[in-house]
């Protein structure tokens, strides 16, 4: 699982001023991430607004991402929800030849038992073609998987790995010190990278990579001090990543940058002007 020691890019989808995805602009988000040195592309993941993407889209914005990728880097695929048989039934629809893995979000609204947790993923894991990556996220999920759950989840033989975005490092090292030699626990929080390293993670599933890839190359695979010192270049402007929600922050960042616009979806709204200030004083 080599292929995804490093820096995955949580990939965003651009839009137009009119709500329509801007391909171009999708294109050249996929050119400059893998030209800085990003090791794998995460398609239709949370930072994407998948959430907000109809089942046509996603088709689309997958088939245009394995497109401009021409191969050069491997893809995971975002596939996950809180209803179990609408992931399987995604499985059968969904042509994997492409496809290095699947990231897969624990359950979220629904708020499952760590038994239903388990039974979830054991479930899609024996139907998934591909390897599956798990993802916590209780910010989002509202339910936290333990470590307990990780571990026996580490040991099913299609699992390879667990993107941690519970920012609990003392759960990370539980998992860390009980999991598989080659099992992948991945930072899912882009400030955390270094401790994690530490611990033994093997990388980032990453929001700010969109933005500074070259930043997130060192992070990755830099020595230990220099991976350390690149992160304390983004302490200030992380958190303006998720005050107004994910990835409002980073699209208004990545427009400031000159790579698309900073259109968003309903629910969510444009950054605001206080926030955009910040984000202009605080870019790299």
């Amino acid at each position: 699982m080599l292929k995804f020691h490093g820096t995955g890019v949580a990939l965003i989808t651009p839009f137009e001023d009119n709500g329509h995805i801007d391909y171009p602009a999708l294109k050249r988000v996929i050119d400059y991430v893998i030209e800085g040195g990003v090791d794998y592309l995460v398609v239709l993941g949370t930072t994407a607004e998948s959430a907000t993407l109809s089942k046509k889209e996603k088709k689309q914005v997958l088939k245009a991402a394995l497109e401009y990728n021409e191969g050069r880097v491997p893809v995971v695929l975002g596939l996950g929800g809180n209803n179990t048989q609408a992931i399987l039934d995604e499985i059968e629809e969904t042509d994997f030849s492409q496809i290095d893995a699947v990231l897969s979000v624990s359950p979220f609204y629904n708020k499952p038992t760590q038994a239903g947790i388990l039974a979830h993923y054991r479930t899609i894991a024996d139907a998934c073609p591909v390897p599956v990556i798990l993802y916590n996220v209780p910010g989002r999920t509202m339910s936290n998987m333990t470590h307990e759950t990780t571990v026996k989840l580490s040991n099913h033989p299609n699992i390879i790995g667990m993107k941690e975005a519970s920012g609990d490092l003392s759960q990370c090292m539980r998992i860390a010190a009980r999991m598989p030699e080659d099992f992948l626990l991945i930072s899912g929080d882009d400030i955390l990278t270094p401790s994690m390293r530490v611990i033994g993670g093997k990388g980032v599933i990453s929001v700010l990579a969109n933005a500074y890839p070259e930043l997130f190359k060192t992070i990755s695979h830099g020595t230990l001090e220099e991976s350390k010192k690149a992160a304390f270049k983004i302490l200030d402007i992380n958190p303006l990543m998720y005050e107004e929600s994910n990835p409002v922050g980073l699209k208004y960042l990545m427009k400031e940058l000159g790579l698309c616009g900073d259109y968003v979806r309903l629910p969510l709204l444009p950054a605001s002007e206080n926030l955009r200030e910040r984000i202009k004083k605080l870019k790299l």
